[in-house]
């Protein structure tokens, strides 16, 4: 929505808004990049709320959610028959938002038979459902979102080069939260206010956790924020969540300095080499633990496995390193049986 990319007020977001601004009436594709949680949708949103087909359906496929074969059909639809489990007739994306915008998001994680076929609609603006053969002709505009090194993909032969420069017409980066602190404030407050009213409750955020919250570097971006305010409207207080953040800002000041000891520390206080390495060990444990999840999409079976520990134990380290995760409870409820 144009009212989300608003809340995106800081300078280092005044590019996107003027390209969103300029492409927006158009009918080119556009491909958003940026890390996981940066607002991506936000963006895309913005651009179908400013252009022509406003009135008209916007919706979004997340490629990396569906294996290959019902990826095809939630796009391009089935016919009866076409597969096992196909009792019915359905159409696909492609025409449920004719003459409307789709975003497909995670376009990266499309398998590459996918990306012929994606190709050939973009190309001629015409597909034919799964087990079908009736030509089908639709008008889309297509918006493509991806964290993932597209150009790295092509080189690996994991993402064809003629999709690439069919969907790149438009490239639009999308900085990180850490280069848009100025952001956060107004970022709080409007989360704030949202899980208040959703909740029913009057959760106030006081001034030191503000600026704890802005000193963190949140490597999970807004979607990070997002359920650190939920969090704190969900207990009822912003101490715990600010004290968890505390801690982390203090870890990050010991990667960036080395050894040494955090801002406004005595400076004859005694320093444990053993205890900074083990608090080395345990970040770098958290970061490879969070990167392999969000290479993923939280698919903790398939973590566990890249990681070579087990299922129950990759459940403990993600509750132990306060990874954000939308089943948190469950997780502790599975280590504690």
């Amino acid at each position: 929505m144009t009212d989300g990319l608003n809340l995106c007020s800081s300078s280092k977001m005044q590019p996107v808004r003027e390209l969103v601004a300029k492409v927006a009436a158009t009918n080119t594709t556009v491909l958003l990049r940026g890390e996981s949680g940066v607002g991506k949708e936000i963006v895309a949103r913005a651009i179908h709320k400013l252009s022509p087909r406003v009135n008209r359906q916007f919706l979004k496929v997340n490629c990396a959610a569906l294996p290959g074969e019902l990826l095809e059909s939630e796009l391009f639809g089935h016919e009866k028959g076409a597969f096992t489990g196909a009792y019915r007739q359905k159409p696909g994306k492609f025409e449920a938002a004719h003459q409307g915008t789709l975003l497909l998001d995670e376009i990266g994680e499309m398998p590459m038979r996918l990306q012929a076929k994606l190709l050939h609609v973009l190309q001629d603006g015409e597909f034919s459902r799964v087990g079908g053969e009736r030509i089908i002709g639709t008008d889309v505009r297509l918006l493509a979102s991806t964290n993932r090194d597209l150009e790295a993909a092509m080189r690996a032969h994991q993402f064809r080069e003629d999709l690439y420069y069919r969907l790149n017409v438009i490239e639009i980066r999308i900085p990180p939260l850490r280069e848009r602190r100025e952001e956060i404030p107004v970022l709080l407050d409007h989360f704030k206010r949202r899980f208040n009213a959703q909740y029913g409750r009057a959760v106030e955020i006081p001034p030191d956790s503000i600026r704890a919250f802005m000193e963190y570097h949140w490597p999970g971006n807004i979607r990070e924020l997002e359920n650190a305010v939920k969090r704190v409207v969900v207990l009822g207080s912003a101490r715990p969540v600010h004290q968890e953040i505390v801690a982390n800002v203090q870890r990050a000041g010991y990667r960036s300095s080395g050894t040494a000891a955090p801002s406004g520390a005595n400076p004859d206080q005694a320093i444990s080499l053993k205890e900074i390495a083990r608090q080395a060990a345990r970040d770098a444990e958290r970061v490879a633990i969070k990167e392999v999840l969000d290479r993923v999409h939280w698919n903790r079976a398939k973590a566990a496995r890249l990681l070579q520990i087990s299922y129950k134990a990759l459940l403990y380290k993600i509750v132990q390193c306060g990874l954000v995760s939308h089943d948190t409870e469950k997780e502790k409820e599975t280590i504690a049986s």
